[in-house]
């Protein structure tokens, strides 16, 4: 009678190696799995970045499954395995200089437009306050560029009720707007 726990002997490495060569589907993933933490301790340590260590771990599996057939029985499996996944960290690193990454605002710079918005929300309420009919001149003129002539003939009033209306719009709105080219009420708010 033999102890209940004693059934198959467990592979070695290189019996492993040797059985997925041979065909075995299940030989790598065994060997692999039995070394996995060790691999994955020195990819982290390579590399200093866990993306890339699971990066180089994938790369240097897929080297060892492909190229197992080439492996020659003068070192432990284990130790070609190390050397496996070192050199597809140290080819990843490589890889990472000859292409240096920049943050995306550096190369595609994003301009903060808050201010420019903050101005035209400021500048389309004081425009609300102005009369109606300096609000169309102004409007017609300044933001739509229409000549004197052709705003007189939009609004149906002559050339010079356009000046004398853009003038007072403009003067109001200056009131209204003052402190956006000091500066001395947004700094007063502030404090």
């Amino acid at each position: 009678m033999g102890c209940g726990g004693q059934g198959k002997r467990e592979r070695t490495d290189a019996e492993l190696l040797a059985a997925h060569v041979a065909g075995d589907r299940h030989a790598f993933g065994e060997l692999f799995l039995r070394h996995q933490r060790q691999l994955h301790r020195l990819a982290r340590l390579t590399t200093r970045s866990p993306e890339d260590a699971e990066d180089a771990l994938q790369d240097a599996m897929l080297s060892a499954h492909r190229g197992a057939g080439a492996f020659r029985q003068d070192a432990a499996v284990g130790s070609w395995l190390h050397r496996i996944v070192v050199n597809a960290c140290l080819d990843r690193l490589r890889r990472a200089k000859a292409r240096p990454t920049a943050p995306l605002e550096d190369i595609y710079p994003v301009a903060d437009r808050t201010a420019q918005v903050e101005t035209a929300i400021l500048v389309q309420r004081a425009l609300m306050r102005l009369p109606v009919e300096q609000r169309a001149a102004i409007v017609a003129v300044d933001m739509q560029g229409y000549s004197i002539a052709d705003t007189a003939r939009l609004l149906g009033v002559a050339q010079g009720t356009v000046k004398s209306r853009c003038a007072r719009g403009r003067v109001r709105l200056a009131e209204l707007l003052g402190y956006l080219d000091t500066g001395t009420r947004a700094t007063s708010d502030q404090a």
